[in-house]
């Protein structure tokens, strides 16, 4: 039973990386026009980082599932537009706007959300496979 607790506390860990994960594609997607942070330039995409969660059992190293290590910030170059009406134009007429790019924001937002999916499938037939062997037992 022991590494079907494990299993599922694996899958769990997995599905609030990807949680996360989502949660700053969503934030790239909202920024993507922003052309004044913070910072005092345009927004910079951002991307998570994960890492994996090692556990020592018995003196052996085994998986304990995954986690967010970092936010990096993707140093690509901003996109450029000629739009002289824009208030953050420069003496040229051309704005600095954010490096994210919304089809490449949507394609890693359904790779996690698949990610997401297949955490939730391990877990539930995990549960499964523990209902099953409890009923071995009656």
């Amino acid at each position: 039973m022991q590494s079907e607790f494990n299993i599922m506390n694996i899958s769990a860990t997995g599905l609030s990386a990807q949680r996360f994960r989502i949660e700053v594609i969503s934030t790239n997607i909202a920024n993507s026009e922003t052309t004044r942070t913070e910072n005092g330039g345009p927004y910079r995409r951002k991307v998570p980082i994960f890492q994996e969660v090692l556990r020592n059992i018995k003196g052996n190293q085994e998986n304990g599932g995954v986690m967010v290590k970092s936010i990096y910030e993707d140093p690509s170059e901003f996109r450029i537009v000629y739009d002289p009406t824009h208030p953050d134009a420069d003496e040229n007429g051309y704005v600095k706007l954010p490096n994210v790019n919304i089809v490449r924001e949507m394609v890693d937002m359904i790779n996690a959300q698949r990610a997401y999916e297949a955490n939730a499938t391990a877990i539930n037939t995990t549960k499964a496979m523990i209902n099953a062997a409890l009923q071995i037992g009656r």
